[in-house]
């Protein structure tokens, strides 16, 4: 079923003026954040037009049914603005976006938040704020509906993503990277309306800009269009074209900022600011709107809610071209939706990790990593992997993944470039469409370039897999630039992600098992460069990494040293575990791949693993913020102090101090 460019009913037949629609978009606007003495109105004001247009004319949605599969997708890029998106899901009737919402915007507990956050309320398809992580997100939309449109056709995958994009989003770089990847993907059915203002925070954007952002977009292999942002019927001819374009299109909607008001329109002044009483009152004169407060007459209500209802019939035509697709095809578009793994994952897994217990292979754990996909992505249909440019580092690409290519969808392989930022909040936009699981891989130094991305993964609760390569000084010769010694850490601390640091292949499979098992938050695997040694011999009937910490090997005697680990420092653990137990000191050793798994464990549980009584070291290549959790008053950590430096890997152990007899030192010294 290919969509129609226009709903079924025509502009002149809503029983309003545009103008009155787009102005109950204004008085919303500026009432809620006049209300909360807080936000941001100018935005809203100036695109009341545009959107407008957008959800009256093209956008196919049904409030009524908010998760319908193909539906269009909104991104509102510009989140600051976010009264303009809870006004249009008010005005467009969804029901959790009421008008008791809209007077408690930005109070606590509402689902009007300062900016929109996904899962607050339906028809809020991301988390936008943070400025170009929205058109960089809609990125990821893009392509998810073109891959599932390839697998499934357009009778069950067709539809456009749309995005409100401001200047502070097309200055911020990852826009760069964004719009350089869609443009090079040819994903067409991605629209950017820009809001063309000239004006940010510090007043004309002329201060700090002076791009052509047309020819940036067109440089880019975008289709571009610039149109009067406050004449409706030239914003639709422009997006009916862009609808018909095989490129993605940005069309510069020349507006201004605070529309209406009668003082500060066209200012800064409007822009993250209440209007203030006076100059709502000059607004609402000007504009033509004498109703109170957050009132909208019924008519304008009911045109509204009619352009809303138009969307059923979309939805009622979708569920009419499905039911006569196969049933196989049925039952595998709706699993993947709902993000279910396949029936044959768990024997899989099960089968190779047994399979590793019985080899013992000695590989790195991005080598292990690897060939765990190896092992899980044919059974995984929906699993899109890539790269930043690091395909042959990263080890992210197995057999049987060709590449997603300009214009053709049919692989599962995404070559990212260097675009480590772009790459992972494309991801999240992956994430977010449903029906594909995305994983992506740089080195960990670079987590930085992407952290912001990261964070919103968490904070959205999206399951998006970061393989994060040459975890530690153990990457060696290309020195402190490249060695992330602080890294890790700083990843911990980041809520609802799971950072996770296998020792050898079998956790390494157990990590991924993890990740792909963890519908609701992100999982961040940190991999070597450098061979391991397998540690994990014997075969278990649990994943014991999903319990985050685990006793790896029991001390003779009674346990007077308890010594934690991770990664690769796993190994120095067990040497010194041995020199300790040489010297009748009694020894375990602790593996604790995740330490956000491991914290959400029984009291009990944990208690029994850090080993009460024991002396407790912990060993790690990296910095000591974190483990003084775990080490207690009388214990120590071996690992770094500063940053690295070039040179072979197991010199640098030796030169940092990170070794088996600094273990044994430490541990004698506090008996």
């Amino acid at each position: 079923m290919t969509q129609a460019a226009t709903v079924t009913v025509p502009p002149h037949a809503l029983p309003a003026s545009h103008a009155d629609m787009a102005n109950a978009i204004r008085a919303l606007s500026m009432d809620a954040v006049q209300a909360a003495n807080s936000g941001h109105p100018g935005m809203p004001m100036g695109m009341a037009d545009v959107a407008t247009v957008l959800f009256t004319r093209f956008l196919k949605v049904d409030p009524a049914r908010p998760s319908w599969p193909n539906r269009d997708r909104f991104i509102l890029s510009a989140g600051h603005g976010s009264m303009l998106l809870y006004s249009l899901l008010h005005l467009t009737g969804y029901k959790d976006m009421t008008l008791e919402e809209l007077k408690n915007f930005r109070q606590i507990g509402s689902r009007t938040a300062g900016h929109p956050e996904f899962g607050h309320a339906d028809g809020i398809e991301t988390t936008t704020g943070p400025l170009g992580q929205g058109i960089a997100n809609a990125v990821g939309f893009a392509l998810a509906e073109r891959l599932l449109n390839a697998r499934f056709g357009d009778a069950v995958v067709d539809h456009f993503t749309y995005v409100i994009a401001g200047d502070g989003c097309l200055m911020e770089g990852i826009s760069h990277e964004a719009i350089s990847l869609a443009g090079h993907l040819k994903l067409n059915k991605l629209i950017v309306l820009f809001d063309d203002n000239g004006i940010s925070i510090d007043g004309p954007t002329s201060l700090s800009v002076s791009d052509d952002q047309l020819a940036r977009f067109k440089a880019s292999g975008w289709n571009t269009a610039a149109v009067d942002g406050h004449d409706a019927e030239a914003v639709a001819a422009a997006i009916a074209a862009a609808q018909k374009n095989d490129k993605p299109t940005m069309i510069a909607c020349k507006t201004v900022i605070g529309f209406g008001a009668p003082k500060k329109a066209g200012t800064s002044g409007v822009h993250g600011s209440p209007l203030g009483p006076d100059e709502i009152k000059g607004a609402r004169e000007k504009l033509g709107w004498p109703y109170a407060p957050f009132e909208i007459p019924a008519p304008i209500l009911n045109a509204w809610r009619q352009a809303g209802s138009n969307g059923a019939a979309f939805s009622a035509a979708w569920d009419k071209a499905f039911a006569t697709l196969p049933a196989a095809d049925r039952a595998e578009f709706e699993r993947r939706m709902t993000g279910d793994l396949p029936a044959e994952y768990d024997a899989t897994i099960k089968a190779y990790i047994a399979k590793l217990v019985a080899d013992k292979p000695k590989w790195a754990t991005r080598k292990s990593s690897q060939m765990a996909l190896e092992a899980i992505n044919p059974v995984l249909p929906e699993a899109i992997g890539g790269s930043a440019d690091l395909t042959g580092s990263n080890n992210t690409k197995t057999a049987g993944l060709d590449p997603v290519k300009p214009g053709d969808f049919k692989g599962r392989y995404i070559y990212y470039g260097v675009r480590e930022h772009g790459m992972a909040a494309a991801m999240n936009g992956l994430a977010l469409h449903g029906g594909v699981i995305p994983y992506g891989g740089t080195f960990l130094v670079f987590s930085d370039y992407c952290r912001n991305s990261i964070r919103l993964s968490a904070l959205m609760g999206q399951r998006v897999i970061y393989v994060m390569t040459h975890d530690s000084i153990g990457l060696g010769e290309d020195g402190p630039t490249h060695q992330p010694v602080e890294h890790t850490a700083s990843l911990r601390a980041i809520p609802n992600l799971l950072v996770l640091r296998p020792a050898d292949a079998v956790e390494t499979a157990e990590a991924w098992d993890i990740a792909l098992r963890s519908k609701d938050r992100p999982a961040l695997l940190c991999l070597t460069r450098q061979d391991l040694a397998a540690v994990r011999v014997t075969e278990t009937a649990e994943n014991l990494s999903a319990k985050g910490g685990y006793e790896l090997r029991a001390a003779e005697g009674t346990a007077k040293v308890t010594l934690l680990a991770t990664g690769s420092e796993i190994s120095i653990a067990m040497a010194a575990r041995d020199l300790l137990q040489q010297q009748g000191i009694g020894t375990r050793v602790v593996s604790l791949p995740c330490f956000e798994l491991f914290d959400e464990q029984p009291e009990a549980y944990r208690k029994a693993v850090l080993g009460p009584g024991t002396v407790r070291i912990a060993i790690e290549a990296g910095v000591r913020q974190g483990w003084d959790a775990y080490i207690g008053d009388n214990g120590a950590f071996i690992g770094m102090k500063g940053f690295g430096a070039s040179g072979p890997f197991e010199k640098l152990y030796q030169h940092f101090g990170i070794t088996p007899e600094a273990v044994v030192a430490a541990a004698k010294a506090r008996l």
